[in-house]
């Protein structure tokens, strides 16, 4: 697999070297070469394939000969080691569980998959791999879990002070060992330029050996096409082939990866990209003028992003031909008191707790489907993360039918530590080289 630059298609990097590289030194980011279409004859009979034989022939694919197939085999097995179900709600509407991997968010397909590349490439004797990270809420508890005692590593998470859950928050400070975390006084948007920063920096490159888990790393991106094939698998066993997905979407990485898959060969009809109040994309797709603007606190935190980084590859894998992109994909967005609206409805209709994210992704489905009453297509809309990550959203009279996880319950005893440092570069570019 050969890869290049959105700021440069006639440079050429390993699978490896983008693993590690995270970021081209252009700033762009990598994107493959070649996307190849899956063979029909597995996309027509994908109902008989499991998640992780999903999950190998899509790899495969695009990996081709990177990783021998046994190993290759093995290291999915280890990460994808949990289910992705499609939970009916009615006959054409369905809400994808994203959330019963360790960190109880749909980014442990990206982390944990991630965290096994690395230590799959890593060979013993080389410089310590420092990773870093920015989170907007659940990022970062999934990379941390994902790379927890992995030899070798060292992790440092980067999140906005008083800006995610509580429950968030303990799973980003409560791991030691080779995971720390820097709570930033500023917004996510900060936390995400200054790791784009440490990338950039001369001194920072020479001295350490730099890499990032967010979805700007390739490594991330490709695991989150997995649960989309498989979602298309468990519909079609049920007669289902027109498929709408709706994404919440913050960094648009997740409705990357759909489209990704998408471009690989999954017959989706429609992605429906539903934003909080943070509306740089719709409101592009709608003015055709891309301007971001700093991130506004929500309701649904891990949306919370003015300047997502992601859309730059979604317009790459369109050449940049809006309209084309248009006929894909049709973006909306909700303010906190229509999601608080949404999570009622959800539990009023389908006796379902939704948390912030699912409920604007739902909320985007009911939209289009005012909007085209013909379309009798089946719906899915995502559900990015556990309700029990957001106590405080909910009204009573639904938070108390929120199950709390075995291990959400242990977090509260484990002791929690989180350095401290503002939003100026220089700060943090000194943590990293006293550390």
């Amino acid at each position: 697999m050969k890869l290049y630059s959105t700021n440069n298609k006639d440079l050429r990097v390993s699978f490896k070297e983008a693993v590690f590289n995270s970021m081209p030194q252009d700033k762009g980011l990598y994107m493959p070469v070649e996307i190849p279409n899956l063979e029909a004859d597995f996309i027509n009979n994908i109902e008989k394939y499991s998640l992780p034989e999903i999950a190998y022939k899509v790899t495969s694919t695009l990996l081709k000969d990177e990783i021998p197939t046994e190993d290759l085999k093995a290291l999915i097995d280890d990460a994808i080691n949990f289910e992705a179900p499609a939970v009916k709600l009615d006959d054409k509407t369905f809400v994808l569980e994203l959330f019963h991997g360790p960190s109880l968010a749909f980014k442990d397909f990206g982390a944990r998959f991630m965290s096994r590349i690395m230590a799959y490439f890593l060979k013993d004797g080389e410089q310590l791999l420092d990773v870093l990270v920015a989170t907007s809420g659940d990022t970062g508890g999934a990379v941390a879990l994902g790379f927890l005692g992995v030899p070798n590593t060292r992790v440092t998470i980067l999140y906005p002070e008083g800006k995610v859950s509580p429950i968030q928050e303990l799973q980003l400070t409560t791991n030691g060992q080779n995971i720390r975390a820097v709570e930033v006084r500023g917004t996510f948007d900060d936390c995400q330029a200054l790791v784009k920063q440490a990338f950039a920096d001369a001194e920072l490159n020479a001295k350490f050996r730099l890499t990032s888990a967010n979805s700007i790393n390739i490594s991330r991106l490709i695991p989150q096409t997995f649960y989309y094939f498989n979602t298309y698998a468990q519909l079609k066993k049920q007669g289902l082939t027109d498929v709408i997905f709706s994404v919440p979407s913050g960094n648009f990485g997740n409705i990357g990866a759909g489209l990704l898959a998408y471009k690989l060969g999954l017959p989706v009809k429609q992605f429906i990209a539903a934003t909080n109040v943070n509306d740089t994309v719709p409101r592009f797709l709608e003015s055709g003028v891309y301007e971001t603007k700093p991130s506004t606190q929500t309701y649904s935190n891990a949306m919370d992003v003015g300047a997502p980084s992601n859309w730059i590859r979604i317009m790459d894998l369109f050449d940049g031909d809006v309209e084309e992109l248009k006929k894909v994909v049709t973006s909306y967005r909700f303010n906190d008191e229509e999601t608080l609206a949404g999570i009622k409805e959800i539990d009023s209709k389908f006796n379902y707790v939704a948390c912030p994210h699912t409920a604007i992704a739902y909320l985007a489905i009911e939209k289009y489907r005012k909007e085209n009453p013909d379309d009798e297509s089946a719906t899915v809309f995502l559900s990015t993360a556990h309700a029990c990550k957001f106590p405080d959203i909910f009204p009573q009279d639904i938070a108390v039918k929120i199950e709390i996880p075995e291990q959400v319950k242990a977090l509260d005893s484990k002791p929690q530590h989180a350095d401290k440092l503002g939003v100026d570069f220089e700060g943090f570019k000194n943590y990293l080289l006293k550390s």
